[in-house]
C-alpha cells in the first residue's frame, strides 16, 4: 500500500515477510536463478542470487528510500521493494522486452576494493599489484631514481628497500 505524506511517498507492506519470501523463491525460479540467499534488518534488505554463473545482489534501506523521498518504516518495507522490483524485472523478461542479463549486467555482485598497503602506495601503485614480478619491476625502476649515489635521499633508499621487502613477505605469504 503506497500512500502520500508529505511531499514524498510512505509505504507500508504487510510487514509477513514470509509472503515476500515466497514471492521472492518463485520469482528467482522464473530466471532459473540459484544459490538465492536474503536478509531484513530493522532498517535495510538484501537479495543474492546467482544467474548463469554470474552473482547479483540488491540491497535496499530506509536511508536509500528516503533519499529518493520514499518513507519505509522498517527492513520489512525495503525487502518488500527488493522482492517487487525483481517480479518487475522478470516479467519485462517475460514479455520479450529485455533480456534478463542485460538488465542484471550492470549490477553484478563485485568483490570489494582492496585497500592498498601502505608499503605499495610507498612504490606507487594505486591497486595492488598482480604479481611479485610487477612489484620488483616498479623496484627496479624506481631505485635507480631514488639510489644515493645518483643523488636520491638515503632515508627514502632505505624506505624503498623496507617496503620492498614488506611487498616480497606479502606476495609470498598471503597469495
Amino acid at each position: 500500500m503506497a500512500t502520500k505524506k508529505g511531499s514524498g511517498q510512505t509505504y507500508a507492506y504487510s510487514g509477513n515477510v514470509a509472503l515476500y519470501v515466497g514471492k521472492l523463491e518463485r520469482t528467482t525460479k522464473r530466471f532459473g536463478a540459484s544459490d538465492l540467499k536474503w536478509g531484513v534488518g530493522s532498517d535495510e534488505a538484501w537479495v543474492e542470487f546467482r544467474l548463469k554463473g554470474q552473482l547479483y545482489r540488491f540491497d535496499h534501506s530506509m536511508q536509500k528510500a528516503a533519499a529518493r523521498g520514499i518513507k519505509l518504516k522498517r527492513g520489512t518495507d525495503a525487502f518488500a521493494q527488493l522482492v517487487l522490483a525483481l517480479e518487475d524485472l522478470a516479467r519485462l523478461a517475460e514479455r520479450g522486452i529485455y533480456e534478463l542479463q542485460t538488465w542484471l549486467s550492470g549490477m553484478k555482485a563485485l568483490p570489494p576494493v582492496a585497500q592498498v598497503p601502505s608499503f605499495l602506495q610507498y612504490l606507487r601503485f594505486e591497486e595492488i599489484p598482480a604479481s611479485l614480478d610487477d612489484v620488483k619491476d616498479r623496484y627496479r625502476t624506481l631505485a635507480l631514481d631514488m639510489h644515493p649515489d645518483k643523488g636520491g635521499n638515503p632515508e627514502d633508499w632505505h624506505k624503498l628497500a623496507d617496503a620492498m621487502e614488506q611487498a616480497t613477505r606479502y606476495y609470498t605469504t598471503t597469495r
